[in-house]
């Protein structure tokens, strides 16, 4: 049974609707890794990373639908705004540590995100949905197409996973 809760019925940032009635919205990391492992092993690394970035883009539209964020907000909301949809507050996706605008690059700090989640230290694994998600919010806020990359890592000694943006 898929319940719809009305609006403004509830602060949660996955649109109100449960799609699990005893389980609820959110499963597990180490079930997301398996699917992640199980998607490299059959279509190749390469193939997975783009499809899961894509995936996350499309997610990330709809995440922007739900900040109620306007397109000239402050990179300091965005970022708070951010943060409460996809971290502790939210979908638990990652936490926002931050948003930094030099000229026309972004660069996002994130952390526990859950594709860096229960890798080995030294590891080459890139946050790929991740990566997307917040690209896909950051084009619907800014309207405009960007390119994005994943330039420092926890896993490789970073303080944060870093999503750097730039304009197309």
């Amino acid at each position: 049974m898929i319940e719809t809760v009305e609006a403004g019925a509830s602060d949660r940032s996955d649109g109100g609707v449960v799609v699990r009635e005893r389980l609820g919205n959110f499963s597990s990391v180490v079930c997301l890794k398996a699917i992640i492992t199980g998607m490299e092993d059959l279509l190749g690394v390469q193939a997975t990373a783009i499809s899961l970035t894509s995936a996350g883009r499309a997610r990330g539209k709809v995440v922007f639908s739900e900040l109620g964020v306007g397109k000239t907000e402050s990179m300091e909301l965005l970022s708070e705004r951010l943060d409460a949809a996809l971290g502790e507050q939210g979908t638990r996706l990652c936490s926002i540590s931050g948003i930094e605008r030099d000229g026309d690059i972004l660069h996002v700090r994130a952390s526990e995100t859950v594709c860096s989640a229960g890798e080995v230290p030294g590891s080459d694994r890139k946050c790929t949905y991740t990566l997307g998600v917040v690209w896909g919010a950051l084009e619907q806020v800014l309207d405009r197409r960007l390119r994005g990359t994943h330039t420092e890592s926890v896993l490789r000694g970073g303080t944060h996973d870093v999503f750097r943006f730039e304009p197309r």
